[in-house]
This record gives C-alpha cells, sequence and structure tokens, in this order.
C-alpha cells in the first residue's frame, strides 16, 4: 500500500484502466472514479493533475437505448392516470428527462408559442422544445391545481419555493410568485432547517419511477421500459418521421451530435431500417 501522494498519473490511467477491463465497468463509472480521484488530489493533497479523458477507454459494451414502439407508448400512457400519465407524456411528446419535467416552473410553458423552455438543463444548458398538442389541455389543468394550491399555501404562511442560483439572495421575493413555482408540486410541504420556513418542493423522481414501473408491468409489455425509455422513443419515431438529425440533437439537447447518432442504429433496425437481403429472394 502506497499514499497517493506518492502516486501520480501513469497509476491513476492504470487503476481506471482495471476498473474497465477487468472490472468491466462503463465509462461513465470510469469517468466518476477520475472526477473523485482529481477532488482528492485537488482538493486535499493540494496536487494538480491533468485531465486523463483522452487517454482513457472503457471496455464495455455500448448498448442501445430501449425504443417503445407507438403502441406500446400508448398502452402505456392507458395504464397510467392523472399527474403519472401527464409527466408520462411530457417524457414522450416532448423528449425530456425526467427531472427537466419535474423541475419545470409555471413561467417555463409557453402556451402561444406551443414550446415549453428548460432553464440549465443537463450541462448546465438552456433549450426550448415542443409542447405536445395534446398536452395542453391536462397541463391547463395541472395549472390550476397549481394555483389553487399556491393560493392556499400563501395564506397559511408558506407558499415559498427555492429560487435557482443567486435569486434566492438577489430576489427572495421571486420565491412566493405563481410563475416560479413548480408545475408538479409534491403534496406536502417542509421545513428549511436553515431558515424555519415552510416550502413545498417538487415531486420526488422515484414517485413517477414507481408508477412508471407499475403502467410496464400492468400493461404486459415485455421490454424494459423506464421513464428514460420514453425519451429514446420521442426521438427514434422523430427520424422514423423524417426529421434531420441536426433538429433533433437540438430539442434533446445534446452537445454533440455523435451522442444522438445513437438512434440512427436503433432506426436500422425498425421497419424503416435497412432491408434484409433475404426478403427479396421471392420477388427477383
Amino acid at each position: 500500500m502506497r499514499h497517493p501522494a506518492e502516486l501520480g498519473e501513469a497509476e491513476i490511467v492504470a487503476f481506471l484502466t482495471h476498473l474497465a477491463a477487468e472490472r468491466r465497468v462503463s465509462r461513465s463509472t470510469q469517468m466518476q472514479a477520475l472526477s473523485a480521484l482529481r477532488l482528492l488530489y485537488r482538493e486535499v493533497l493540494r496536487m494538480e493533475i491533468s485531465d486523463l479523458r483522452s487517454a482513457l477507454r472503457s471496455f464495455a459494451p455500448t448498448h442501445l437505448p430501449s425504443v417503445l414502439t407507438r403502441a406500446e407508448v400508448r398502452l402505456l400512457l392507458e395504464h397510467l392516470h392523472g399527474t403519472p400519465q401527464l409527466i408520462a407524456l411530457l417524457l414522450y411528446g416532448s423528449g425530456l428527462r425526467l427531472m427537466e419535467c419535474l423541475s419545470l416552473r409555471v413561467k417555463d410553458i409557453d402556451f402561444d408559442r406551443g414550446e415549453i423552455r428548460l432553464r440549465r438543463g443537463k450541462g448546465g444548458k438552456d433549450r426550448v422544445t415542443m409542447l405536445p398538442t395534446t398536452a395542453r389541455e391536462p397541463l391547463l389543468a395541472q395549472l390550476q391545481h397549481v394555483r389553487e394550491l399556491h393560493a392556499r399555501d400563501i395564506e397559511e404562511g408558506a407558499g415559498r419555493v427555492v429560487l435557482p442560483d443567486a435569486l434566492e439572495r438577489k430576489a427572495p421575493d421571486w420565491a412566493t410568485q405563481l410563475a416560479w413555482q413548480w408545475i408538479f408540486p409534491a403534496t406536502r410541504r417542509y421545513r428549511d432547517t436553515s431558515s424555519g420556513i415552510e416550502k413545498r418542493h417538487h415531486i420526488h423522481e422515484t414517485a413517477m419511477q414507481r408508477a412508471m414501473q407499475a403502467a410496464v408491468r400492468a400493461s404486459g409489455i415485455i421490454k424494459r421500459a423506464t421513464c428514460h425509455t420514453l425519451r429514446h422513443s420521442f426521438a427514434t419515431h422523430l427520424l422514423e418521421d423524417g426529421y434531420d438529425i441536426r433538429t433533433l440533437q437540438e430539442l434533446l439537447g445534446h452537445s454533440d451530435v455523435s451522442t444522438t447518432m445513437i438512434y440512427t442504429h436503433v432506426l436500422n433496425r425498425g421497419r424503416l431500417g435497412v432491408r434484409s437481403p433475404a426478403d427479396r429472394l421471392d420477388r427477383e
């Protein structure tokens, strides 16, 4: 055993390669280990190491995402009800990640333009995606529920939400404004331990994940399907409809088009992909 201060970049690369080659971890797990090591060296040992991502390769295979057919999406939505059904409709209809959907605020929905504005999505990027027409009526009903719930919270001396970044300090009054309230608020308030003020958070992601798994079992769908599967299905079905890869990249919020390109591989396995030469034998 040697102290980390006696080790350098060569040993770090060897360790991370061991994780991939022998432990068979994914590249994301490999990157997480690298980030932890860089934090250790920078903050604890006060030793700077360079960015070693280019020197690393994960040996774990890349898995193509699971995708539902349109009929399976319809069946799944039929087995969801109320708020979970609306959330699932937005995940599929707008290509949102689960936490992007749950952290939507009232001001992020533009009904006139038919848009949803994502603030500080994955990677800290803002983006705009479409608001499905089929989601307008249930979303309006949800906003009415939020309006009534917020009014009741205000009457009871609550009605505050957490504001992003420095707005909590710069504009604390915004925390009680309807525009900043969560579209999918939690059923119970909580007391902020630092201020003692009662606030309301959005629905916890595990509640939606449990509802999703229950719906998958009830529908009889045998594919592995999660909340993120609806986002994969959104992307694949748009490609089937003829939309180009750059448009899809913007809607999904991918910084690199190579990330979006994986859906072309999924598409090639479907009914609109490459046709097998065996299917032409009887015609020639």
